[in-house]
């Protein structure tokens, strides 16, 4: 019996080799779509792109050309090679603006990028080619029905690029390169006003700040002692009641008897 059924198996395999040879050896384009539409619609993606792709150039030219090419650009999705297909879905956009899946393609550009980003401590040229993408869909879209997806794509792909620039800071921080710390922090406070990290973000900028000055050179330390108590007071001004603010307070008392030595009152 397992004999038998090893033996259909094999002979319908066969026999389907032999169609989709039929099928690719055929003249009849249409035909040729038809079934390579078929193996999309049945997610045989793998013999709907050879199709495809021959057909594309077959198909230069005609109106039939802009459908055979989404449904190239959609193979190649559904495949995972999301940046050959968001290069294909832009040049489909661009090229054929009034079809009626381009609206579909321009997003898909941007939504291809998105699955390519990595996770926030990997380098992140994906992830602002991805926000660059949706933000054009965004302005070039204003009355889709796609917005809301949109900005919540974008938020998650900010949040990532939040994460990684905190942890960089912190990375420059916890190996003592405190002017670097300092820069980074800053940079995160700027560029990511409504960060969940601020307040950690703005106390470690204070304590990299002290640290700074008290390893600076003796021409650079007035300075920096100022510069660790602006810190210092914009820390407290923003959050008074923050968790560090016994340890905040310490580092300012040590700032205070330092720049007390070249004679400057807190």
């Amino acid at each position: 019996m397992k004999r038998f059924i090893y033996i259909i198996v094999l002979v319908l395999g066969l026999s389907s080799c032999d169609e989709y040879t039929k099928i690719q050896k055929s003249t009849d384009l249409d035909y040729k779509l038809e079934m390579a539409i078929k193996y999309y619609e049945t997610e045989k993606y793998t013999k709907a792109y050879p199709l495809l792709d021959e057909l594309l150039t077959l198909y230069r030219g005609t109106h039939k050309q802009q459908d055979v090419y989404y449904y190239y650009a959609m193979c190649l999705y559904k495949m995972g090679d999301y940046i050959l297909a968001s290069y294909h879905f832009k040049t489909l956009y661009q090229t054929f603006p009034n079809h009626p899946n381009a609206e579909d393609a321009a997003f898909m550009t941007a939504f291809c990028y998105y699955l390519e980003t990595p996770k926030y401590s990997l380098d992140q040229a994906y992830t602002y080619k991805a926000i660059n993408e949706i933000q054009l869909f965004v302005n070039t879209h204003p009355g889709s029905q796609r917005l809301d997806e949109c900005n919540m794509l974008m938020e998650e792909l900010r949040t990532k690029l939040e994460e990684k620039s905190f942890g960089i800071a912190k990375g420059y921080y916890r190996t003592e390169r405190y002017q670097s710390a300092v820069l980074a922090f800053s940079h995160t406070l700027t560029d990511f006003p409504d960060s969940e990290h601020r307040e950690e973000a703005m106390f470690l900028r204070l304590d990299a700040a002290y640290e700074l000055a008290m390893k600076s050179i003796s021409s650079k330390q007035l300075q920096r002692f100022k510069e660790a108590r602006t810190a210092y007071y914009d820390f407290i001004d923003l959050f008074p009641e923050t968790e560090y603010k016994k340890d905040a307070d310490k580092i300012y008392q040590k700032i205070v008897l330092e720049l007390e030595k070249f004679n400057v009152k807190a």
